[in-house]
């Protein structure tokens, strides 16, 4: 008798350790490639566009779009944020899918489990495993932050110009 078995770094993943997150830092709105969108509310409610499936639902290539609920969790291997999708409002296909039409496999409810982490500037970062959970391949969003607007050009004095 053979057995084997895959022994992936998910089959063995620890958490980030991170314990010290905020509902209020968590607030925002996050992104990824090809569109995706994420916005927590303090409130405790979301909405999201073209947000992929985790594990290996994102091999489906499905992608949704909806709103649901939020918060933020914390055990002993780190913090989570758990989104669950109560209302969805439209469903698409990923542009790298196999399948022409994944929108028709595409739940009309999910939930997440989207682990919190650190940058390296201390700066939240969140991630979820896509695929096949031992190849280890994550799916991460970025807060989008405010951008300041340019200051505006002050005039030269005594009547010079700016060059």
């Amino acid at each position: 008798m053979v057995l084997s078995a895959c022994a992936g770094p998910a089959q063995y993943y620890a958490g980030t350790g991170v314990h010290d997150a905020t509902v209020a830092e968590a607030a925002g709105t996050w992104e990824n490639i090809e569109n995706t969108r994420l916005t927590l509310r303090r409130d405790g409610t979301a909405s999201f566009q073209h947000l992929d499936g985790r594990n290996f639902d994102f091999d489906d290539g499905w992608r949704v779009s909806g709103t649901g609920t939020w918060k933020l969790g914390d055990d002993a291997d780190g913090q989570d944020i758990r989104l669950t999708m109560t209302a969805r409002t439209g469903a698409g296909t990923r542009s790298d899918a196999s399948v022409v039409d994944a929108s028709a496999s595409a739940p009309a409810t999910y939930r997440w489990s989207i682990h919190v982490d650190r940058d390296e500037r201390e700066a939240l970062a969140l991630f979820f495993f896509i695929g096949d959970p031992d190849n280890g391949s994550t799916y991460v969003l970025r807060k989008v932050t405010a951008q300041k607007a340019p200051a505006p050009a002050t005039p030269a004095a005594d009547g010079e110009s700016e060059r």
